[in-house]
């Protein structure tokens, strides 16, 4: 190479970087031209300075690395260079990668190591230095506190008003053995780096669902668990998987061969499954904070976002990998991840990845390669929902599991105020902004429409209305979505639009109201949607937008309002009588029929009969026709002033 070819023709400069100032140990190897550290700042001048190797894609329209000759550009950031997951905003791939969590700068070493070094390379001969000291290090033991990264992770924390309710939420376990419950996370040895993480958390007591689901799988059990939504499922199952992660250590994961250039193709020991990008990003988010001060980094993988990346951050280390099934598989063809040592399997949402398509591939990843079988790896299936084919599903991954049904399974939560109102089509808009003016401006407000098209005019709608609002549907890039929830959860756009890709998952812990907008056509989308509020004992409020066009869903919406002791409008159960007559030969609706979603199918002995209790159904406050209070009013004051009564009590809570 001519001595031309290096930054300001100074061979001194080159000869400092790479012999006085070795990549980090972790670099991925130096033969790929990518590593990181300082060699980046000389060897490629399209990263991000000198320090940190490769930045998020935002950085790279930055002006000037750290050192001069870099002219990709981006700035220094502490924080994705020193510790082992990074700024919020890099997604966690730190440049630096360290398994300790505090990140080690260049040092001095000899010519001698260097060339000992380069011969091997970083993670050369079959086997990395970062496995090789990983094997030797005690996993259950915490690292080295890092105080900016714990108060990136644990600083958003929150526990709601009403969380004492939860403990008068029924449970039900069937299957043989069961492990008793617990009531204290105390109650259960998860080690020291779980007990400190809760306590970062503030978690103070676990959840109906965590209080079950940590010792079943701390048993080593299988598991189906059905919980309404945003009730910690997340937490139930990361808190145990990692704990027995910390405990038995990575195993035989380590030692797998990966050729004389590398660490190339990752095995992890936990694999957790999530059908949209969002959801992946938010059960990753709550990974890190469990796995804070401990030797596992976690990795997620997502289609809309650059694989090369994702790549080059699975090349650092993955001990627990949270994927979406489509980016997975592709992976998985390249090479690039390997299921042969993993342990724990994880199925989020698994209703929603049959909704979206998704078996084939869940088949494939499960099935049809190199994972254990059931049995050997330990599984794992949480959803809002379960009906039939999910059911069906679990007897082909899961062995001898037990059943978990927390609550009313696939209800609604009792501390969602649930209202429906008559509002013709032309109306809406109108009606929309009397709700946000009643509301007040600075209050998180999630407003659900139909299409595509239909969230960018509501969105331009309330723009010119000056009103601070985004949205998030399908057509937008990955980078717009995630800046736009950043946007909506910081407050700084307190309107979030939003098509039916956010209604799955989205765990915003402060949101006061949800509007549908436009009501879905499916019933179990509406109780995923206004799930998005009342979140892990918080209150909430969901005000839905009804007229001829939701016909479809008139008896089910009617019994979810009267599962959840909610106000029924006398209209709504006129009308679903109405329609109970004209759909006589269909028989029962899709939401309760056969048996299945709300008890252990396995204990039905083919019964295809659901239990529908529509006990506690509130009396008073419905007369007159199609409005909230006594006459016919569609006009959007009337429903206005029972909604400022509401909402004035709601906010002295």
């Amino acid at each position: 190479m001519p001595l031309s070819a290096f930054p300001n023709n100074s061979f001194l400069s080159f000869f400092f970087s790479i012999f006085l100032f070795p990549p980090n140990k972790d670099s991925p190897g130096w033969d790929s031209g990518r590593t990181n550290g300082f060699v980046n700042g000389y060897h490629d001048n399209r990263t991000n300075g000198g320090f940190g190797g490769r930045g998020p894609p935002r950085n790279d329209r930055g002006g000037r690395g750290a050192y001069r000759g870099n002219r990709g550009g981006g700035s220094f950031n502490q924080d994705a260079a020193y510790n082992s997951f990074g700024g919020r905003s890099d997604r966690s791939k730190s440049a630096f990668f360290n398994d300790r969590g505090a990140g080690s700068r260049g040092r001095w070493v000899s010519l001698r190591s260097v060339i000992m070094r380069r011969r091997g390379g970083f993670a050369g001969g079959g086997s990395s230095r970062w496995a090789e000291e990983s094997r030797d290090d005690d996993w259950s033991k915490p690292t080295a506190p890092n105080e900016r990264l714990e108060h990136e992770l644990f600083s958003g924390s929150n526990t709601g008003i009403n969380f004492e309710k939860y403990d008068d939420i029924p449970v039900e376990a069937t299957g043989s053995s069961c492990p008793p419950h617990i009531e204290s996370f105390h109650d259960v040895d998860m080690g020291e780096i779980i007990m400190g993480n809760i306590n970062l958390s503030r978690y103070t007591r676990p959840t109906p669902v965590q209080k079950y689901a940590i010792p079943i799988i701390k048993s080593k059990r299988d598991l189906m668990a059905c919980a309404q939504t945003g009730s910690g499922k997340t937490a139930a199952f990361l808190l145990p998987v990692l704990s027995q992660i910390y405990t038995e250590g990575p195993g035989d994961a380590l030692q797998a061969e990966n050729g004389r250039y590398g660490r190339r193709k990752q095995y992890p020991i936990s694999l957790v499954l999530a059908p949209t990008r969002e959801l992946a990003l938010q059960i990753y988010d709550e990974a890190r904070k469990f796995a804070y001060r401990s030797r596992v980094r976690p990795c997620v993988v997502y289609g809309g976002a650059d694989i090369g990346q994702q790549i080059r951050d699975l090349e650092r280390g993955c001990h627990l990998l949270v994927a979406t099934p489509g980016r997975l598989v592709d992976m998985m063809e390249r090479g690039k991840i390997g299921l042969d040592y993993c342990h724990y399997l994880v199925v989020d949402e698994a209703d929603r990845m049959l909704d979206m398509g998704f078996e084939p591939q869940i088949r494939r990843i499960v099935e049809q390669d190199t994972m254990p079988p059931k049995g050997i790896r330990r599984t794992m299936m949480f959803s809002a929902t379960f009906p039939k084919e999910i059911q069906i599903l679990a007897r082909d991954f899961l062995e001898d599991y037990i059943f978990l049904a927390v609550g009313r399974v696939g209800s609604t939560s009792e501390n969602i105020t649930q209202k429906v109102v008559w509002v013709e089509e032309t109306d809406k808009r109108s009606f929309l902004l009397d709700l946000l003016n009643a509301t007040g401006k600075d209050s998180l407000t999630l407003v659900f429409v139909e299409t595509k098209k239909g969230a960018d005019a509501l969105e331009d709608f309330l723009y010119r209305e000056g009103y601070a609002c985004t949205s998030i549907h399908g057509d937008r890039s990955q980078r717009d979505r995630e800046e736009a929830l950043h946007q909506f959860r910081s407050g700084r756009c307190p309107i979030l639009v939003a098509t039916a890709v956010a209604a799955r998952g989205l765990d915003i812990s402060n949101v006061k109201h949800v509007i549908n907008f436009d009501l879905p056509s499916d019933i179990e989308e509406y109780v995923h949607r206004i799930g998005r509020t009342g979140r892990v004992g918080n209150l909430g409020l969901a005000t839905s937008f009804f007229n001829d066009k939701n016909s479809n869903i008139t008896k089910d919406l009617l019994d979810i309002l009267v599962e959840a002791k909610q106000e029924v409008p006398s209209w709504l159960e006129s009308l679903a009588y109405e329609h109970q007559h004209k759909s006589n030969n269909r028989g029962r609706s899709k939401r309760f029929s056969g048996g299945f979603g709300a008890r252990d199918y396995r204990q039905t002995s083919g019964s295809g009969s659901f239990s529908n209790n529509r006990s506690g159904r509130s009396a008073g406050g419905h007369g007159g026709n199609r409005g909230f209070g006594g006459g016919k009013q569609t006009i959007p004051t009337a429903f206005c002033a029972v909604f400022l009564n509401c909402y004035e009590n709601y906010g002295r809570m």
